[in-house]
């Protein structure tokens, strides 16, 4: 079976030496490569620079990207040639437009137009003591996969912090329904630890709890088998 799986996570530009990003390692993309690659299925890995990767092995690709525009164009070229996602990178909510000083934000009588400004600087200057930056939201790139392959198996993740179960499960059940998609696996961070990762996997008819990475790994490929069985 042809799988697609991401992981990592995006980091946004501010300049040429400054980002936005999240602190998603790639550790649970790689386990799940690995195990789905010892089930001898084939697997090209979306990931990032930082991540931590698989070692190579004759049936894995990997596609390095850095930012969320990288991850839509390489995914929406890859997506219909495959039978499932497993859509695990923590993608960006947000990407930098414009960061200036608080004393241009505070003359302008027009916020939006900062949203068509642009900096051409290399690096921003430090001299401000107070800078403002402007952000826009990116794209939902897991809501545009359906379009490119109606027939995928999609599976997707939701992380939310410090949350109850019933809300957790809520949130996903919402992703599932507006994604289309076949699967969430919701996560809450304070529940997430070198030794644990605690995960609810959330079906339409359907819940299941499993405690590590491995486990999760593990059921996600008992999942995508039964889906192809």
């Amino acid at each position: 079976m042809k799988i697609l799986v991401t992981s990592g996570g995006t980091s946004e530009a501010i300049d040429s030496v400054r980002s936005i990003t999240n602190h998603s390692t790639g550790r649970l993309g790689k386990i799940i490569t690995e195990t789905l690659l010892a089930a001898g299925h084939e697997v090209c890995l979306i990931t990032t620079k930082r991540a931590v990767k698989p070692e190579a092995h004759p049936n894995l690709s990997i596609r390095e990207i850095n930012n969320t525009k990288n991850l839509l164009l390489e995914m929406k070229e890859r997506v219909a040639d495959y039978q499932v996602l497993i859509h695990s990178m923590a993608v960006s909510d947000y990407t930098p437009v414009y960061m200036t000083g608080v004393e241009e934000v505070q003359s302008s009588s027009n916020l939006e137009e900062f949203l068509s400004k642009q900096n051409h600087q290399a690096k921003i200057s430090s001299a401000d003591e107070v800078q403002v930056l402007f952000l826009k939201k990116t794209p939902k790139i897991i809501s545009l996969v359906k379009e490119w392959n109606p027939a995928i198996h999609l599976i997707g993740f939701k992380l939310l912090v410090d949350v109850s179960e019933d809300y957790l499960i809520e949130i996903a059940r919402k992703s599932l329904i507006k994604n289309k998609a076949d699967l969430i696996i919701a996560n809450d961070l304070t529940q997430i630890s070198a030794n644990q990762h605690r995960a609810i996997f959330v079906e339409k008819n359907q819940l299941q709890t499993v405690q590590t990475k491995e486990e999760i790994a593990k059921l996600l490929l008992e999942k995508i088998q039964a889906y192809h069985s």
